[in-house]
C-alpha cells in the first residue's frame, strides 16, 4: 500500500529550520550568531553534564533552539559546539537541521548503543559505516532502502583522526530503531543476519539527512551494554565516558580543520 502522505524527496520544505530560528530569536531577543564549525550531538547528556561543571565550556547565550542548550567547549583545535539529550531519530535530525542552518560545517553524533555482535568488551567505540533504516525519519529525506551509509570521503577523513587516539575505534553497522523496548529476539536475530553489530536510535536518520542535504555527518556509537542482560551494563568509563569522548571530538576537530 502506498504511503498516504506524498513524499517527493526533491521538493523543498515549506517549514525550514532557518525561519524557525529567525522567529525564535525575535521572540527571545537573541542576537544572530553562528555556531562553531564542528558540533556534537550528545544524546545521553553525560558529556554536557561534565562540561557544565568544568572551566572549559560555557552555555551559548544566543542559541535559538526552543528545545535544547548549546555548550561551547574550548578544545585545542578551537571551539566545539555540544548539544545534549537530542535522543532518537526525529529529535536528532531536528537539532541537526538547526545546527547546519546556524553555521555548523561538520556534525558528530556519539550515542550509546547495545551490543549485537561483540567487537570487544563494553564500553568500546564504533564508527557507524552504515545503519539499518528501522525508523520513520529517514524516509522523509531519501527513498526507501535498507541502509543509510557514511560517505567514503568522510570515512577516510575520520581514519586520520582516529589514529591519534589512545584507544581503538572499531568500524561497524548499526540497527537504528525507534522503539528500544521492542528489541525482541526475532528482531535482534533479523538485524544481526542483515549485518548489524549494534543497536541505537539516531544514525540512519542522520545519515539520510546528511546525504539529502549534502551536509557532512559522522555517527559514532559507544557500545555500553549487552541489552541489560547482565548486571554492570551501561558503564562508560572515566567520568561517565567524558574523558574518552573529549579525546575523540578534539581529534576530529583538529583533523577537520586541516582536512576541510
Amino acid at each position: 500500500m502506498p504511503h498516504p502522505i506524498p513524499r517527493n524527496h526533491r521538493e523543498p520544505s515549506v517549514f525550514t529550520a532557518a525561519n524557525l530560528l529567525r522567529d525564535a530569536r525575535r521572540q527571545r531577543f537573541l542576537k544572530e550568531e553562528t555556531v562553531p564549525e564542528v558540533c556534537v550531538l550528545d544524546p545521553d547528556g553525560d558529556l554536557v553534564r561534565h562540561l557544565r561543571n568544568g572551566p572549559h565550556a560555557e552555555r551559548s547565550s544566543n542559541w535559538a533552539c526552543y528545545h535544547t542548550e548549546l555548550w561551547l567547549y574550548k578544545s585545542a583545535g578551537g571551539l566545539i559546539g555540544v548539544v545534549g539529550l537530542a535522543v532518537g531519530a526525529p529529535f536528532s535530525v531536528l537539532v541537526a537541521e538547526e545546527l547546519f542552518a546556524s553555521g555548523c560545517r561538520l556534525l558528530v553524533s556519539i550515542t550509546s548503543a547495545g551490543q549485537l555482535r561483540p567487537m570487544g568488551t563494553p564500553p568500546y567505540f564504533v564508527l557507524i559505516k552504515k545503519a539499518l533504516r528501522d525508523e520513520g525519519t529517514s524516509g522523509h529525506y531519501l527513498p526507501t532502502s535498507l541502509w543509510s551509509t557514511l560517505p567514503t570521503a568522510l570515512a577516510d577523513f575520520t581514519k586520520q583522526a582516529l589514529l591519534a587516539l589512545p584507544f581503538p575505534v572499531h568500524e561497524g553497522a548499526s540497527w537504528t530503531t525507534d522503539a528500544p523496548f521492542r528489541e525482541t529476539n526475532e528482531a535482534i536475530t533479523a538485524a544481526t543476519l542483515l549485518g548489524a553489530d549494534l543497536v541505537e536510535m539516531e544514525a540512519a536518520a542522520l545519515y539520510a539527512f546528511g546525504e539529502a542535504s549534502g551536509n557532512p555527518i559522522l555517527c559514532f556509537a559507544q557500545v555500553t551494554n549487552e541489552m541489560a542482560m547482565r548486571e554492570g551494563d551501561f558503564d562508560k568509563g572515566d567520568k561517565d565516558g567524558a574523558t574518552d569522548l573529549l579525546s575523540l571530538i578534539s581529534e576530529l576537530n583538529l583533523t577537520w580543520r586541516k582536512w576541510k
